[in-house]
C-alpha cells in the first residue's frame, strides 16, 4: 500500500554548517528570507540538537513552496549539506525514510525521535 501525498502537511529543510561555513549558511538564509516570505526560518542552533549531528537551522514551508524553494536550495547551498523531509506527523519516518539529501548525507540519531 502506498502513502498518499496529501499526508504531507508541510516540509522542513535543515541547513547544516560549521564554523567555516557559517557565512555561507547566513547568505543562504538571507536569500530564502527575501525570496520566500512564507517560509518560516527557525533559530540558529550552533550545537547539535535532537537527531542532528551538527549545527543547523530549520526552514519550515508549505507544500506549495516545494517546487520553487527546493530548487533554490539546490542551486544556492554553496556546498552546504541540506536535509529536506516532509512533515507527516511521523517524525522518525520523515527524517529517516522520507528524507532527501543535498550534498553530504549526515548520520542522524533517529532513535531520539518519536515513532
Amino acid at each position: 500500500m502506498f502513502a498518499a501525498p496529501d499526508a504531507i502537511r508541510g516540509w522542513h529543510a535543515h541547513v547544516y554548517f560549521d564554523e567555516d561555513s557559517r557565512e555561507a549558511a547566513a547568505r543562504l538564509r538571507e536569500g530564502i528570507a527575501q525570496a520566500f516570505p512564507d517560509a518560516v526560518l527557525g533559530r540558529w542552533h550552533d550545537v547539535p540538537v535532537g537527531p542532528h549531528p551538527q549545527a543547523m537551522y530549520q526552514i519550515a514551508f508549505p507544500p506549495g513552496l516545494f517546487p520553487a524553494l527546493v530548487p533554490f536550495l539546490a542551486l544556492n547551498r554553496e556546498g552546504l549539506a541540506v536535509l529536506v523531509h516532509p512533515d507527516t506527523g511521523r517524525q522518525r519516518a520523515d527524517h529517516a525514510h522520507h528524507a532527501m539529501w543535498m550534498g553530504a548525507v549526515l548520520p542522524l540519531d533517529t532513535a531520539r525521535l518519536p515513532e
